[in-house]
């Protein structure tokens, strides 16, 4: 569920865990929205990311590809923080 700069997932232990939405985006290519989030309680920076509805549910992402595509996206957005 995606609330206005945070979501909440459930993990493998069913426990209802808070995320930091870091960034959304639309891919044209995919016709899908994307949204890339953080656990603000892991110091390690892990980054996560998974499609998501137009009611704001999580879905997989499900290729290769498409894993392909948002690393980049993830990149990009990465050496523009450290280049501002």
């Amino acid at each position: 569920m995606l609330d206005s700069n945070c979501l909440y997932v459930t993990d493998e232990n069913g426990q209802e865990k808070k995320m930091i939405i870091l960034f959304t985006f639309d891919s044209p290519d995919y016709g899908q929205q994307y949204v890339v989030f953080q656990d603000p309680n892991l110091e390690d920076g892990q980054v996560y990311a998974s499609r998501y509805d137009s009611e704001g549910n999580l879905l997989p992402i499900e290729s290769d590809e498409e894993w392909d595509m948002v690393e980049e996206v993830i990149n990009t957005f990465v050496e523009d923080e450290e280049n501002a």
